[in-house]
């Protein structure tokens, strides 16, 4: 039923760093849409990760004015957008991950559906170089030149070179920079989707979650979405019994009508590990 609210309409993908390579074959192919890109369309007005222009709410707020704008640029009332972030996982404090959040709304039938994909895998990382050696070892720990990189000066702020991805680029700019300001220069990885490939994957993978949840049906009222709106915490330890934080069922809910299912943990996870108790790992 989720392909009939969707098939043969037009979805416009809010985006300007090709994310079309990893999202419109599978939106096209699953829910029956045709994917529109805008050409003359700049998401960047709605941040940068490298930090020109400061994101425009957090991190779901400004996938929603991309996807509502990319809309209205287009005089659609069906769109997509995709918002990244990079940031210490909640679960394991120490190691940076990266979370992907697509966003689908339609405001036909006024109904937005979410996918997500968290991710340990990125290469996600910055420092100060003081020689160009320095630089192309940065670069290659993040994988260049299939990734790119960016350089810039950051107690000068408006000098900024982004999209390096051959060592002759590397070079170039890096005694741009140092000649000109005799300072250290700043070395980061470039995580627009076009220049990152390890992205870019994550990107897919919450695209392919958002299709799941437009899959999932109200029994009540057949609307798509219904997805996670709530969650029960409480999962018992496998050696105290005790409740953990770790959860338990999962509440879902329609965004049509009032009706709502809670359902058991998909794993079929019965018990923790008592390495999550607090309790017994104080």
């Amino acid at each position: 039923m989720s392909k009939d609210y969707f098939k043969g309409r037009a979805l416009v993908l809010a985006t300007k760093h090709e994310k079309e390579k990893v999202i419109s074959q599978i939106l096209e192919k699953e829910l029956g849409v045709k994917v529109v890109v805008p050409t003359d369309f700049d998401t960047d007005q709605f941040g940068t990760f490298s930090g020109e222009i400061k994101r425009a709410g957090d991190q779901l707020e400004a996938a929603r004015y991309k996807a509502l704008a990319g809309m209205k640029h287009c005089n659609a009332n069906l769109g997509v957008s995709s918002e990244g972030s990079f940031g210490m996982h909640p679960s394991c404090p120490f190691v940076i991950s990266n979370l992907e959040l697509v966003v689908l709304i339609d405001k036909e039938n006024n109904i937005e559906i979410r996918g997500h994909h968290r991710s340990q895998e990125t290469n996600a990382c910055n420092e100060y170089v003081a020689t160009i050696k320095e630089a192309q070892e940065f670069a290659l720990k993040c994988g260049f030149p299939e990734h790119g990189v960016i350089l810039k000066n950051k107690e000068y702020g408006k000098r900024i070179y982004k999209g390096i991805k051959t060592f002759e680029e590397l070079e170039r700019y890096f005694y741009k920079l140092s000649g000109l300001f005799s300072k250290k220069v700043f070395i980061e990885t470039d995580l627009r989707a076009h220049m990152n490939p390890t992205r870019m994957k994550n990107i897919k993978l919450a695209t392919e979650d958002l299709v799941r949840n437009a899959k999932n049906i109200c029994i009540k009222c057949g609307c798509p979405g219904f997805s996670i709106i709530d969650v029960e915490k409480g999962l018992p330890c496998s050696n105290c019994n005790l409740p953990t934080d770790l959860v338990m069922r999962y509440i879902y809910g329609c965004q049509k009508c009032d009706y709502q299912q809670t359902l058991p943990r998909p794993d079929d996870l019965k018990t923790a590990d008592p390495g999550k108790c607090d309790y017994c790992n104080p």
